[in-house]
């Protein structure tokens, strides 16, 4: 039980070295190319989701990102 407890303590600890590295991925909508082509005429538009950028921030760190801020605030103390 307790190899399986400080395992697990391991892989979220190696989940928030990566994310501090690495805090965007690749967008989902577009994959990471900031656009996408329109079924209709075949239209480029940038990606609503990315605003054309290609990334956005990873679980781990947006949760991040949101308890930093409310500490911050005052919250949470």
């Amino acid at each position: 039980m307790t190899t399986v407890v400080l395992a697990a303590l391991g892989l979220a600890l190696a989940y928030a070295g990566s994310c501090v590295l690495y805090p965007y991925r690749a967008c989902r909508t577009c994959r990471g190319r900031g656009h996408h082509v329109s079924s209709f005429l075949r239209a480029i538009r940038l990606c609503g989701r990315c605003d054309g950028d290609g990334r956005e921030l990873r679980a781990g760190r947006r949760a991040y990102e949101t308890w930093r801020r409310s500490r911050r605030r005052g919250r949470n103390r």
